[in-house]
């Protein structure tokens, strides 16, 4: 009964994190300027981030590493030099983006301009890190982060055309911006597989000490959490599309205006809060992940349920991450802006955090008995090829359709 307790609160609170800045700026976007035509993105996004969020459980439950200190240990640290670095580049902006989009909404309710409001947000970022349990970051900020669920609800009271939305899950080329158009598909998969989901993922999983027992409750969390997950994404987008058709968002403070007809006067606020809440969720996660990633790299002792002074060189690093976003964060950088241009990035180095899982979940010494199918090489060989192929086409998209 415990393990179906903790089964679906790992579920429900999967969200926290999941829908942030970037999901939710990418959906809105394409709401309004393509209708329901970039369901599919989400749809195909979701899907690839629950297989690679399994693989980083599986890994993680039969190895006891995570997907940065399997990687060391398989490929060498000259090997890893590249995809970290290049993770922690794009973690800091991704960062400096939540703080930023937290700090929108608390804008939209008080008028006071966001860069006010950067350095108390990034306070309470790392005061969580720093007196937070495991449960209070992931369980806590998860069930905080049910507030956008009000996406959903806004879709279905706005009763869209069943029809028409199930149309949007067939890929097709969109009657005006070919080159807008893609762009915000490789921007929503670059949105919502981001790489240090994929480790921190992992490394909560080691955190709770899952065993090989846990399998199963690692492989239904991954896909019905990253669905949940999805789901609200799409609820984003089929709301833009009904009500914001037509506008070209470039700020979130013409998205707020996603709710008007649905919630009235409660509108702002409701916007206001998912917002702040799933940024604020994210901020913690990318803090934390710093802390993982760089201790699981260099070898040192990491954990959030370790005391602070055991764990020095851990704690060290994402305070020092929050450190660095708040300087960035208060000089002023577009929130929105900063967050479309990050996600493209990472489009641009998936293929490096992809490949290794080829090599890792085939090999006894990690997975055990628990190696990859047919089907699971098939998907993780097909994404490493399409995501080469994103990574040499984002630049120009978002230079031409950008």
């Amino acid at each position: 009964m415990k393990k179906l307790l903790n089964l679906a609160l790992g579920v429900v609170t999967s969200i926290g994190g999941f829908v942030e800045a970037g999901s939710i700026s990418t959906a809105a976007q394409a709401g309004a300027e393509y209708g329901f035509a970039l369901l599919w993105a989400i749809a195909l996004a979701g899907l690839l981030l629950a297989m690679l969020a399994e693989m980083s459980g599986r890994l993680a439950t039969m190895s006891r590493r995570s997907v940065a200190a399997a990687i060391r240990e398989r490929f060498g640290f000259h090997y890893q030099l590249v995809p970290l670095g290049a993770e922690l580049v794009i973690d800091l902006l991704l960062l400096v983006s939540e703080l930023g989009g937290a700090a929108i909404a608390i804008k939209l309710l008080t008028g006071i301009g966001f860069q006010w409001w950067v350095l108390p947000l990034a306070c309470l970022v790392w005061l969580i890190l720093w007196f937070g349990s495991v449960a209070v970051i992931e369980d806590g900020l998860g069930l905080l982060g049910m507030v956008t669920l009000s996406f959903v609800v806004a879709a279905w009271k706005l009763g869209p055309d069943p029809h028409a939305v199930l149309t949007g899950f067939l890929p097709s080329l969109p009657s005006h911006g070919l080159a807008r158009y893609g762009f915000l598909a490789v921007s929503i998969i670059g949105a919502t597989i981001s790489p240090y989901l994929l480790n921190f993922y992992g490394s909560v999983g080691i955190e709770e000490q899952w065993h090989e027992s846990d399998l199963w409750i690692n492989r239904t969390t991954a896909f019905l959490g990253m669905g949940f997950g999805s789901l609200v994404s799409m609820g984003v987008l089929v709301t833009s599309a009904l009500t914001l058709s037509g506008v070209s968002i470039e700020s979130y403070d013409q998205a707020a205006a996603i709710f008007n007809p649905v919630f009235g006067r409660w509108a702002l606020a409701l916007f206001a809060a998912s917002l702040g809440i799933g940024c604020l969720g994210a901020a913690v996660e990318l803090s934390l992940n710093a802390g993982y990633v760089l201790s699981q790299s260099f070898g040192w002792s990491w954990g959030v349920e370790k005391k602070r002074a055991d764990a020095a060189r851990f704690t060290t690093a994402f305070t020092a991450m929050v450190g660095l976003a708040t300087v960035i964060g208060v000089i002023g950088f577009d929130p929105l802006q900063l967050t479309l241009t990050s996600v493209a990035l990472t489009v641009v180095i998936l293929p490096l955090i992809v490949l290794p899982f080829l090599v890792l979940m085939n090999e006894t010494d990690f997975v055990g008995k628990h190696q990859s199918g047919p089907i699971g090489n098939a998907v993780l060989a097909t994404l490493v090829v399409a995501g080469a192929i994103m990574a040499i086409v984002v630049v120009p998209l978002e230079l031409i359709g950008g």
